[in-house]
């Protein structure tokens, strides 16, 4: 817990710890928690007719280390300014002020400190740090180097009134929470399924753009920080997707910008992910003008991508929410950390896993998860079921690597609510009425928590690749889909097979005795481990236990 400074009183906050700043006069430091939120607010005395526009305010700080950031201020309604930063390196990390306006002594020149203390609580975001690529560019990593595997849900509506705040909110987090879920994917207001400014996308203070985009509106944001500073307080990384595609050509390159600048601002001091658009070059569902949009997107979010990575001090990472793949949805791949990729509703296992493989292997290296895959509970034709959701996931994360995956469930990532279902999208079409809080108990997220439970239980899974030469079919005629298979150089493997039937292995070193435990994905139990015996050319035969579905199985060097 941080501390308030208020007129010089204190008063215990989470997250978040606030300074008033006084015109031109250095303050003494403010203790505050390593990772936690410093906020320090500048009141300026100018009266301005259009002050979000008028005023641009960045925060200089210098870290103990001599290290820089640039930091830029936000807005806060009025004539309030506020700047958010955090610093994971104990000490005093001083800051200055740069306003346009440097006759304002309020907002330029003003100097300052912040104390950073260590933090001393359990919150991994807090004590590992924020996520980053890890060093081999294949998985993801806490900033101290820690494995990190992406377990995302799917809330992409969920800072709408629809998804109250506190209660609903929070009855959701505790439920992802417990689950073991690490990651939120969340749209910062300028949602998907409906045109600007539908009722539907408001929250209790509003829309986050004042009518004809005239100018931010701060008030939504607060209420947005509620949301994005309990996510972040209970462990799961906002991955915070700015705006879907559709929105760019209707507030243009120039005001993307400014909102992706407002967005860095509120939230780039807490351990976010950024990602920079949702379907990022699909047009809006009714426009006539597809093709043209299209391209128009792939440039302009290309450009806005770009200026994002130029203005995060943090260097948060980046991707974008394709609606295949994030390569293609850019001019340049270099504007992103990881490849988030959407592998398709309506694709059957093989799909996902080849769409995996093809990630894994393009240049530049990068993470590659599937950001969207199929939505359990989703009302296409069929519904869409757990044994759907949960055979996407196996297949994508196997073939990929294991670097992580996003859940979805229909219900949730609209917020549906029992007394107002979320009704028709642009086009016409319903994808379903089941309500948000029944949708978050059905089996497909706790089936894909035991699963990531499973991985990272698996020494050096870190350094999984995949191996789909080391497995196959024992049966040469059998049709379906090749069981999949990744390893670690020391030889331990995680192997995924889409129905039962004997499957062979080869490649196993002669001079490592090896054991196998069977885990079923649908109960999330695990079997005892048994001896593998295996040839003296390293070949190795086995077949699943009873049951009538997919299956799961380690192998891990015996001893």
């Amino acid at each position: 817990m941080a501390t308030r400074i208020i007129g010089g009183r204190i008063a215990p906050v989470l997250f978040l710890g606030t300074i008033v700043a006084l015109a031109g006069l250095a303050r003494a430091a403010a203790p505050v928690e390593a990772g936690k939120v410093a906020e320090i607010s500048f009141e300026s005395r100018k009266a301005r007719p259009d002050p979000f526009h008028d005023v641009a305010l960045d925060v200089v700080f210098t870290a103990p280390d001599g290290a820089t950031f640039r930091v830029p201020a936000f807005w806060a309604g009025g004539s309030t300014w506020k700047v958010r930063y955090s610093g994971r390196t104990p000490g005093v990390h001083r800051y200055r002020t740069e306003c346009a306006d440097v006759d304002d002594a309020a907002l330029h020149g003003v100097e300052g400190a912040v104390e950073v203390v260590p933090y001393a609580g359990d919150n991994p975001l807090l004590r590992h740090g924020p996520v980053r690529a890890a060093d081999d560019r294949r998985h993801f990593a806490h900033a101290d180097g820690t494995p990190f595997f992406w377990l995302g849900d799917t809330w992409w509506m969920g800072l709408s009134e629809r998804l109250a705040f506190p209660d609903d909110f929070r009855r959701l987090v505790d439920d992802r929470v417990a689950k073991g879920f690490n990651v939120v994917q969340i749209v910062a207001g300028l949602y998907p399924d409906m045109p600007a400014f539908d009722p539907r996308g408001r929250n209790e203070a509003g829309f986050p753009w004042e009518p004809d985009y005239a100018r931010i509106n701060p008030a939504y944001f607060d209420a947005a920080d509620r949301r994005i500073a309990e996510l972040a307080e209970r462990g799961l990384t906002p991955c915070v997707v700015g705006a879907w595609g559709y929105h760019l050509p209707w507030l243009g390159e120039a005001r993307m910008k400014q909102h992706w600048r407002y967005l860095v601002a509120r939230w780039g001091a807490y351990p976010v992910v950024w990602c920079v658009a949702g379907e990022t070059t699909m047009p809006f569902y009714l426009s006539n003008t597809k093709a043209e949009d299209s391209e128009r997107q792939k440039r302009g979010w290309t450009e806005v991508a770009a200026y994002l990575r130029e203005i995060d001090p943090f260097h948060r990472l980046v991707t974008t929410h394709p609606s295949r793949t994030a390569r293609e949805s850019v001019t340049d791949p270099a504007v992103l950390d990881f490849d988030m990729q959407q592998t398709g509703h309506g694709t059957p296992p093989e799909g996902h896993a080849a769409l995996a493989s093809q990630g894994w292997d393009a240049m530049p290296t990068m993470p590659v998860i599937s950001g969207e895959a199929r939505y359990e509970a989703l009302e296409i034709n069929p519904t869409l079921t757990d044994a759907d959701a949960r055979k996407a996931f196996w297949s994508h994360v196997v073939a990929s690597g294991c670097a992580g995956h996003t859940y979805g469930v229909n219900g949730v990532w609209q917020v549906n609510r029992k007394d107002h279902p979320y009704g028709n999208s642009p086009a016409g079409n319903n994808w379903g009425t089941t309500p948000w809080d029944v949708a978050m108990s059905l089996p497909g997220s706790s089936q894909l928590a035991a699963a990531a439970r499973l991985i990272t239980s698996i020494p050096g899974w870190d350094r999984f690749e995949p191996r789909p030469d080391l497995v196959a079919w024992a049966d040469p005629a059998e049709k379906a889909p090749a069981p999949l298979c990744v390893a670690t150089p020391d030889g331990s493997r995680l192997i995924y097979i889409l129905k039962p039937g004997a499957a062979r292995l080869t490649g196993l070193p002669a001079e490592k005795a090896f054991e196998l435990r069977w885990f079923d994905p649908v109960s999330g139990t695990t079997a005892d481990p048994v001896p593998l015996p295996a040839t003296p050319d390293g070949a190795a035969t086995i077949s699943p236990p009873d049951g009538d579905h997919d299956w799961a199985v380690v192998v891990t060097p015996k001893g």
